[in-house]
């Protein structure tokens, strides 16, 4: 098993600040000490991530490497493997990523454990959310070109925030209005024409 740790940082202009970090944490002194400690935090962060999810894989006799990286601010995680065959790393992804969603939250809760910090990271497996996302782009534009035609609401599907977080921005980005709805497993998006 190997971990890959990637740092993309933006870097700050080191003038002093008094702001609300990512988190909503909030934070005075100068840029570079602010970044830098968020940099850590990141950092630590993935540490321990990937550290869990290492574990996981051994108890499990998962073959997957680790790869870390950091990237607005968010500690993104990817297990991968070079041998396609292996259907270990489709039994953590689930039916319809599932099982990547239980395994996101508790690889989160063991960082909120190690660290006493929440933790906002994204767990991929096998590229799954790539390809995923994809499917929700389509999804997307679909109920966009439907509202087009009709001037009716449109509902999707129920989907995890990460998922429809990814919709609200295509749906945006086309031009149109989306909104959740429903409590926990049903909350789902409505897609409207815009108020304009």
């Amino acid at each position: 098993m190997t971990v890959d740790n990637e740092e993309h940082t933006p870097e700050l202009d080191g003038t002093k600040s008094d702001a609300t970090d990512a988190d909503g944490t909030e934070v005075h002194g100068d840029g570079d000490t602010i970044a830098g400690t968020k940099a850590a935090r990141l950092d630590e962060e993935g540490d321990v991530a990937a550290d869990y999810l290492e574990e996981l894989l051994d108890i499990a006799d998962i073959d997957g490497d680790i790869d870390i990286e950091v990237r607005s601010g968010r500690t993104y995680i990817s297990i991968v493997s070079e041998d396609r065959s292996d259907a270990g790393l489709s039994s953590l992804v689930g039916r319809d990523g599932e099982v990547l969603e239980a395994l996101q939250e508790l690889t989160r809760l063991s960082v909120l454990t190690a660290t006493d910090a929440r933790s906002r990271l994204v767990l991929d497996v096998d590229g799954y959310r790539g390809r995923r996302g994809g499917e929700l782009t389509k999804i997307a534009q679909d109920a966009v070109e439907k509202v087009r035609e009709t001037g009716d609401d449109v509902a999707l599907a129920p989907m995890s925030a990460y998922e429809r977080k990814i919709v609200h921005d295509v749906v945006a980005d086309l031009g149109f209005v989306s909104e959740s709805e429903g409590e926990g497993q049903a909350r789902h998006i409505v897609v409207s024409p815009s108020d304009d």
